[in-house]
């Protein structure tokens, strides 16, 4: 388990080590010659106690390469930090994702991935054991569309906050088969919660606002718009803002 604090994302890897050259890609799932990967794990956990899949995190860049058409392995949600990719599915159809946005490839999509450039990004992947990629529906990548419109969290439990109950938004844009992996849009005014251990593992990508976590060693983690970091699940959290806040979550619980 890794120590139980708020986990930075730094788009090069951590100051003091950067990111590691990684395994190459076997050569017979792709289409291109094997590129060149580097990347940094912030997080590896298994998900539970009876093996169902563990639950990985961090950042990583890759130069140019093409996947032979394939179902997807695993559940995936990044956020492209550089540069861009298409997906490719069965029909010959492409989407492209590029720098600043954030989506899911869901597993057991059949699809093909083709990067015609330099990319980076920030990822994290829920492998679930309990099911077989090929025996999926395919599906479709899921865009987060960050104009869409969020409905209101109804019903707050006003003995969770300190200083008044404050008004939240929340869109979930997908949802894996387990129900446990999950992403989606949050925002909230002005917040400050009990301390509590939290009871998922959850990224987060702030897109407006400031504010800060407290570890439950005491500690004060800040972040503002444009900062990504992790909150492992056991850890002791307490939010604490005092204005709007939005984010793009990925969270397993």
């Amino acid at each position: 388990m890794p120590d139980l604090t708020v986990l930075k994302f730094e788009p090069h890897g951590p100051s003091d080590t950067g990111m590691a050259e990684w395994e190459s890609m076997p050569r017979d799932e792709l289409v291109s010659e094997v590129p060149l990967q580097r990347g940094h794990e912030y997080l590896n956990i298994p998900v539970d106690d009876a093996g169902s899949g563990t639950l990985t995190a961090g950042v990583w860049n890759c130069t140019p390469f093409e996947t032979k058409l394939a179902p997807y392995g695993v559940n995936e949600f990044m956020h492209i930090l550089e540069g861009s990719v298409s997906i490719v599915d069965q029909d010959g159809n492409s989407e492209i994702f590029s720098a600043g946005e954030n989506f899911v490839i869901p597993k057991g999509c059949v699809c093909s991935w083709k990067q015609t450039e330099y990319l980076r990004k920030f990822y994290v992947i829920f492998d679930d054991t309990t099911t077989k990629a090929e025996d999926l529906d395919p599906v479709s990548p899921i865009r987060v569309d960050l104009s869409l419109a969020l409905p209101e969290v109804p019903q707050q439990d006003s003995s969770l906050f300190i200083g008044g109950v404050p008004t939240m938004h929340q869109l979930g844009v997908f949802s894996d088969l387990t129900a446990r992996f999950g992403v989606g849009l949050w925002d909230c005014t002005a917040m400050q919660r009990i301390p509590a251990p939290i009871n998922r593992s959850e990224l987060m990508y702030i897109l407006e606002g400031s504010g800060s976590i407290i570890n439950g060693d005491g500690k004060v983690f800040e972040f503002s718009a444009g900062d990504a970091f992790m909150v492992p699940v056991g850890m002791g959290y307490q939010w604490k803002s005092e204005g709007f806040v939005k984010k793009v979550y990925c969270s397993l619980t």
